[in-house]
């Protein structure tokens, strides 16, 4: 079991996820977080997938060895390359119970509520 006391990890490939963070700080203001914004290597959306894969563990894998007790990939493009269902399984198969969120689909169900005509527009990078 994780440290109750233990903070949320968030990553995103620079500083987009800040706005992810701002709201996580409002809905959970009790909460510790620990963000990661990967300056060094953004933009991921032009990069090779692989490549975006290998960035998300490599900083998932800093975020555990912090002790977060939970992870939120703030980052679309590294939650469309790497799916958090995968790196959930991923983490559970090697013993590991932190529980791993994604923006993409929070995202996707809050547009499907807000629209009135269906139609929703997205932009976005490649990735």
């Amino acid at each position: 079991m994780k440290d109750p006391k233990a903070p949320i990890g968030v990553f995103d490939s620079g500083v987009g996820g800040l706005t992810v963070l701002k709201a996580l700080r409002r809905l959970l203001p009790r909460e510790e977080f620990l963000y990661f914004g990967d300056t060094a290597r953004v933009p991921y959306g032009g990069k090779p997938l692989a490549m975006v894969r290998r960035f998300a563990w490599e900083i998932a894998g800093f975020l555990l060895r912090q002790g977060v007790k939970a992870i939120v990939v703030a980052c679309n493009t590294a939650a469309a390359a790497l799916p958090v269902r995968e790196l959930q399984r991923e983490l559970t198969a090697a013993g590991l119970t932190t529980p791993v969120v994604g923006v993409i689909d929070p995202g996707a169900q809050s547009l499907v509520r807000a629209t009135k005509s269906g139609v929703v527009g997205v932009i976005g990078t490649i990735g």
